[in-house]
């Protein structure tokens, strides 16, 4: 369907096709299909299988569908661009995974990396947008060598008031489904090269 008006939330519109990998309890996707008045251009993954890690995540999923989101559980983000659950005929315009250091580590990001390029579109509308925190220690992680052949075009302060609605869970152990303080942090933003773009006769 056609979308007449473009509405923004932040870096993010109605017009895009949207992926979110690692959602919590999917308030942050819950925040822009709200923003955007619909969500059937957004999907919505977890890396976990249980629906019921959060205490709002079940309110949060029935007003994604409602709302016309796709959203999917149990996504292993090596492998996602192989998974029928979320690859579709038109790539996207933006993949986004928020805090992937919340009981992940720096291969998960790689092979997100590796997965998320096949999935974007080819010319400068595909972007790949990871958050993460700046500050020591995890400005160690330096994410900008973790892209292969991807480069970081931008990089801009990360703020959860940006977000209405939006609650960042540490994602593992006993208090998962509390938020931790986001203090300094940024997204990053990653494209192809101009020569993985060019067309192949």
């Amino acid at each position: 369907m056609e979308v007449s008006n473009t509405i923004n939330c932040s870096h993010y519109n109605n017009k895009q096709q949207i992926l979110l990998v690692g959602e919590g309890d999917f308030s942050f996707s819950l925040c822009l299909a709200k923003a955007f008045g619909s969500a059937t251009n957004i999907t919505a993954t977890s890396l976990d299988t249980r629906a019921d890690m959060y205490k709002d995540s079940k309110d949060n999923v029935e007003e994604l569908e409602r709302r016309g989101c796709t959203v999917v559980h149990g996504v292993n983000v090596h492998s996602m661009n192989t998974d029928c659950r979320i690859v579709r005929s038109v790539l996207y315009d933006r993949i986004i995974f928020n805090f992937p250091h919340a009981g992940k580590h720096q291969e998960v990001v790689r092979g997100f990396m590796r997965s998320a390029r096949e999935m974007i579109k080819s010319d400068e509308a595909g972007e790949i947008h990871v958050t993460h925190k700046t500050a020591h220690p995890f400005s160690n992680w330096n994410i900008r060598t973790l892209v292969g052949d991807l480069y970081c075009y931008k990089e801009v302060e990360f703020y959860t008031w940006q977000y209405p609605g939006y609650s960042n869970k540490r994602g593992s152990g006993s208090d998962c489904d509390s938020s931790f303080p986001v203090g300094k942090s940024s997204t990053f933003m990653f494209r192809k090269h101009w020569y993985l773009c060019l067309p192949w006769y």
